[in-house]
């Protein structure tokens, strides 16, 4: 999987890269091995907005892979709680896109299996 890391007004240290290595390997596991040409990009920052807000931290990633492209987004008080709730939320879409596809192929055996025994009564 290609990772691409941006960081907007904000210099990304060795020690949050290594974090967003770690959690991002999490992800990887629910990519399949044939779609090696998945590409993650991934932006950290610092939230714009309203300076009443305080130090607010934001945490972005778009996974291009085989499948729809996914995207999570999300913003917390500490830079590696951001990173934490956007790998959160990506597996999350990564498994309701894999329970949607063995959804698919399940009610297409049902289906088949529903015509097979119809093609039988009329014999």
């Amino acid at each position: 999987m290609d990772i691409r890391i941006k960081a907007t007004d904000y210099k990304l240290t060795s020690e949050i890269a290594e974090y967003l290595d770690q959690r991002l390997k999490a992800v990887e596991k629910f990519i399949d091995e044939s779609m090696a040409v998945a590409r993650c990009e991934v932006e950290v920052g610092r939230a714009a907005g309203h300076p009443e807000r305080g130090n607010i931290w934001r945490a972005e990633v778009n996974l291009i892979h085989g499948g729809t492209p996914l995207r999570a987004e999300a913003e917390a008080e500490t830079v590696n709680a951001a990173i934490d709730e956007v790998k959160d939320e990506l597996l999350r879409q990564l498994r309701y896109e894999k329970r949607f596809h063995i959804r698919l192929v399940r009610r297409g055996g049902a289906l088949l299996k529903r015509l097979m025994r119809f093609g039988e009564e009329e014999e």
